[in-house]
């Protein structure tokens, strides 16, 4: 999989911020995904202290969720950590795996925020865009926003909201344990994006492409 040239990664934090706040519109929160038999999940890590970036990509056949293609990359990393500038930390080595699959996934699911994001362009997004593949975040983790009390319920979500804008669901994927937060990434919207996490969640909190991709990286 190859991504499209938008931007080069030489950027201060200043000027990241600047074309998140660019490139965000080009975010489709429309459902354009078609037929998914390859669902890709993705770990980065961090090795020598922070100096080398790790990215782990596993893809699983759907909906067996089989394990069908994987790739691990390291790169050199060149920029520094800023919470809500993810992306320009790890996708150049993110980049760097999906290029090395033999075939396209169909959708991705990253362990991350998408518009559940203070500038509505989370890692999720960006790489949906550079891609132009439909992405989901699926994060163990708040970046922003608040909810309403989750019932306890397996499959149970409520909206996750920012200012009166609903940027994303709190999601229940296994009975009385703590939920994760999706988000639209690119080309799905949020009604689809929580489907997709429950059927690539059938027995665990975490997506087995997520999990998939943790095992590949830590091998």
């Amino acid at each position: 999989m190859k991504a499209r040239k938008l931007h080069g990664w030489d950027l201060t934090p200043k000027q990241a911020i600047a074309l998140q706040a660019r490139l965000r519109g080009r975010v489709d929160r429309a459902d354009r995904v078609g037929a998914v038999r390859r669902i890709a999940g993705v770990d980065v890590g961090f090795e020598r202290e922070g100096a080398v970036t790790r990215a782990a990509v596993a893809v699983l056949a759907f909906p067996g969720l089989a394990l069908v293609e994987q790739a691990v990359v390291w790169r050199p990393t060149r920029f520094p950590y800023v919470p809500g500038l993810l992306s320009f930390r790890e996708a150049p080595a993110v980049l760097a795996a999906f290029a090395r699959l033999r075939a396209a996934a169909d959708l991705i699911l990253y362990d991350g925020h998408g518009v559940a994001h203070p500038r509505r362009f989370g890692i999720a997004s960006h790489l949906g865009v550079l891609l132009d593949t439909p992405t989901i975040g699926v994060a163990k983790t708040r970046l922003i926003g608040d909810h309403r009390a989750l019932p306890p319920r397996r499959g149970a979500w409520v909206p996750l909201l920012d200012e009166g804008e609903t940027i994303g669901a709190v999601l229940r994927t296994r009975t009385g344990v703590k939920p994760v937060y999706v988000s639209i990434g690119h080309r799905v919207s949020l009604a689809s994006a929580v489907r997709w996490v429950i059927a690539c969640a059938p027995k665990y909190r975490l997506p087995e492409t997520t999990r998939w991709a943790h095992r590949l990286a830590s091998r």
